[in-house]
């Protein structure tokens, strides 16, 4: 009996051994153990590391992708409101490259370096007078698909050339349409084709804070390249007034004033808002160090509208006309005329087929103020009669023999000469 059982138990144990060795071994998964199978009608190995997740590599796939979504999202993010308006209005702003000419009076010197005969000599031959040709920069704004340009007046001033380079290399020659020194603005013509142009705005829709981006070719073919430049700021003020030197020809009335950097060479070039729009033209800087300092001032694009229109209807800008030559009171007249201070403008003619000589003006009758501004001198008042144009009415407060009075002028073109 007892051989029997331990045959018994030979024969279960040896079953066991049997089984055992036929099953299939598990091999290493890295530092884990893992059960490693093969789909054979799929083709597939699918890999099991006897914990919960995903499987290996799984995790290096997700972390790829999160990082791809990551860098897309950053680059979305880089698509600002300003890098889209350089973008829409970049190619429209131009180079522009001008020759003057202007008249330079020298005296003449002698070899002995001596004042006496220096002085001699310029009294005897007077001074002599040449022609000089100067180059400058400055920048302008294609506005038309057929080629007109806009730039500041004093840009093409007494220019003899004149050449507008686009930012795709291509280099024109441009003739002067019309120009305006008190607005300081000039309208430009280019032939060319598939011109880039830049869409207008309304200035009067502008507010205080807003982004505002000056693009402009800061010293032009200097830096060897034809692309603009870009600066970012605010639109700082509205309808500022800005007091110009003397010998300044232009009037900078009501203009925009901004943060963002205008350089030498950014003169009519554009100021732009978020949308793309071009709602001013560049012009100046109020600086002492000759670099921005966060002053800088643009001409309100409602008035290049005023030109264009100007041009378009009667093929120049009309010149206004009022008919009046006035001189500044002085002390002297003052004294002479019993009045208790020397200000407002003495009118010394009145022409008889002028809007004012027909509003009632004369000679002798003394302007203190114009359109509800006070006129204390010649540039007071010709800022306050700046911005009218033909058919618009003026008032003029005049004091006439001790007492005031309103007279109201219809400006009217001023006729050819």
């Amino acid at each position: 009996m007892k051989t029997l059982v331990t045959i018994v138990i030979a024969c279960f144990l040896g079953f066991m051994v049997a089984l055992l060795w036929r099953l299939p071994q598990p091999e290493p998964a890295g530092d884990q153990p893992g059960v490693r199978t093969e789909e054979t009608a799929a083709g597939l190995e699918v890999f099991t590391a006897g914990r919960e997740g995903p499987p290996s590599g799984a995790g290096e796939a997700t972390e790829a992708r999160d990082i791809l979504t990551l860098n897309r999202e950053i680059d979305a993010s880089r698509k600002t409101s300003i890098v889209d308006a350089a973008e829409r209005v970049g190619p429209a702003v131009v180079s522009i490259s001008v020759i003057q000419t202007r008249v330079v009076r020298a005296s003449p010197r002698t070899p002995f370096r001596s004042p006496f005969f220096d002085q001699f000599f310029r009294d005897f031959y007077g001074d002599r007078e040449y022609v000089r040709k100067i180059p400058s920069l400055g920048s302008g704004v294609v506005i038309s698909p057929d080629g007109h340009v806009v730039t500041n007046e004093h840009v093409v001033r007494d220019a003899a050339e004149i050449k507008v380079t686009l930012t795709d290399g291509r280099q024109f020659d441009a003739e002067v349409i019309a120009g305006d020194s008190d607005y300081d603005l000039a309208l430009l013509s280019i032939d060319g084709e598939h011109l880039p142009f830049a869409r207008l705005g309304n200035s009067d829709s502008l507010l205080i804070g807003e982004w505002a981006v000056a693009i402009g070719n800061p010293f032009g073919y200097l830096l060897q390249d034809s692309h603009p430049t870009v600066t970012a700021g605010v639109i700082s003020a509205l309808h500022r007034n800005v007091t110009t030197s003397e010998g300044v020809l232009g009037v900078y009335k009501d203009m925009i004033q901004t943060d963002a950097a205008i350089n030498p060479g950014n003169s009519g070039g554009a100021l732009v808002n978020c949308l793309g729009e071009v709602v001013g033209v560049n012009t100046f800087i109020i600086t002492q160090s000759g670099g921005s300092m966060g002053l800088g001032f643009a001409i309100p694009v409602n008035r290049v509208k005023y030109i264009v229109d100007e041009v378009a209807t009667y093929g120049r800008i009309r010149r206004i006309w009022i008919g009046l030559k006035v001189q500044e009171v002085t002390p002297m007249i003052a004294r002479s005329l019993g009045l208790s201070s020397a200000r407002g403008l003495i009118i010394s003619e009145a022409d008889p087929e002028s809007p004012s000589y027909k509003a009632g003006l004369r000679r002798g009758d003394i302007i203190i103020g114009v359109n509800r501004e006070e006129a204390t001198n010649y540039d007071t008042a010709r800022r306050a009669i700046f911005g009218a144009r033909v058919g618009d009415v003026l008032e003029f407060d005049v004091l006439r023999e001790g007492k005031e009075a309103t007279m109201r002028v219809k400006v009217e073109e001023r006729p050819e000469e």
